[in-house]
């Protein structure tokens, strides 16, 4: 019996040895997760860091931000081509937003009195700059996405409120910063990727071009034409 037993064993350990490995069958989301995704239409919820550097008379600027994301894709694709893609409208808010600009300090600076052009050196602000920042228009356009990998592009506006008026102007004399606002606009364009790390979850990064301006609220807008922004981020599809 024992030895009807082990050729038994050894029968069924050769048969093994000889069968083909089975593969657990593999789901359209997990061999190509950004396709998948994209395909139902989804929500998407995220968090991102965000940070860059003015550009131009800007260079000494430079920003911190954090914040969330929601957003939806409201079309299936369309155009032809490498234009192919979805539309998707999405909302961002940072409710921490920083500026870093040069400390306070006095400039030469050119101004006209009485029909005349003058110079002088007078006391501009300057130091960090705290407050909130909320994106409600984003248009964004998925482009046809790989297996892991969804770009895009967008356009975007914003707002932001400074709790001291931004950017830094020359002080008025008890002080304060002068005639710019602590409101800002942001107008920005962006491209960006989404990589799916598995079904429904991808890390994101992004390029902005930001410009912000008071849009003359204040007496002066000398505003920041320019600023370069990354972004990194976590988003989860719904």
């Amino acid at each position: 019996m024992r030895t009807k037993f082990f050729c038994l064993l050894a029968a069924l350990f050769v048969i093994a040895l000889n069968s083909p490995a089975q593969v657990k069958p593999t789901t359209d989301a997990e061999a190509a997760p950004a396709k998948a995704a994209l395909a139902s239409d989804p929500w998407e919820f995220g968090a991102f860091f965000q940070g860059g550097v003015g550009t131009s008379d800007r260079s000494d600027f430079s920003f911190l931000s954090a914040g969330g994301r929601a957003g939806k894709v409201i079309t299936d694709p369309h155009l032809p081509g490498i234009l192919r893609g979805q539309f998707e409208y999405a909302v961002e808010v940072m409710p921490y937003w920083q500026s870093f600009t040069p400390a306070p300090h006095t400039a030469l600076t050119e101004y006209i009195y009485d029909g005349q052009t003058e110079y002088a050196y007078l006391p501009y602000g300057g130091g960090t700059y705290t407050g909130v920042s909320i994106t409600p228009i984003i248009l964004r356009w998925n482009l046809t996405p790989t297996r892991h990998f969804a770009p895009w592009v967008q356009g975007a506006g914003g707002l932001i409120y400074t709790t001291h008026k931004y950017p830094p102007d020359i002080l008025v004399p008890h002080g304060q910063p002068g005639g710019t606002s602590v409101f800002n606009f942001t107008p920005q364009f962006g491209v960006g990727f989404h990589y799916f790390i598995k079904p429904r979850r991808s890390i994101d990064f992004a390029a902005n071009a930001v410009h912000i301006s008071s849009a003359s609220l204040g007496d002066r807008n000398p505003g920041v034409n320019a600023s370069v922004q990354f972004q990194i981020g976590y988003t989860w599809w719904k």
